[in-house]
């Protein structure tokens, strides 16, 4: 049973900046490689996925709307996930959510940020104010 923990998130002014973390566990966890995401949902928008990569040693890749403030990145020794949040605007609130999926690389990079996951956090909330 996979489970997926994601914290951090909270309330900030335009400008700045967050960590979330994405705690993982269970079955996927005994492979050492999988593929990992952040997607966000605002009220009245459609789901966007913000941040994909491939665990065994992959780069992430972002969506042009993020690239360049965001950041994913990993430490497998706590099996957790992060995300950076920089330079936040406004127009990234949302509540923000872990997933992962046991794709081989090819796949992981091939469904980058179509949000094509099975497992999925219950998400932590992002304000950004102006």
């Amino acid at each position: 049973q996979v489970q997926l923990v994601e914290s951090g998130g909270g309330s900030v002014q335009a400008g700045g900046s967050l960590r979330l973390s994405c705690a993982a566990s269970g079955d996927t966890h005994s492979s050492s490689s999988i593929c990992m995401g952040w997607s966000r949902h605002a009220p009245g928008k459609e789901r966007e996925g913000v941040a994909d990569m491939y665990t065994g040693g992959g780069i992430g890749v972002y969506p042009d709307s993020v690239k360049g403030r965001f950041t994913i990145s990993q430490d497998n020794a706590k099996s957790t996930l992060y995300l950076q949040l920089n330079s936040l605007e406004p127009e990234d609130s949302a509540m923000y959510y872990c997933a992962e999926e046991r794709y081989t690389r090819f796949w992981c990079y091939e469904k980058a940020l179509r949000d094509d996951f099975s497992y999925w956090g219950q998400g932590t909330q992002v304000n950004v104010s102006s």
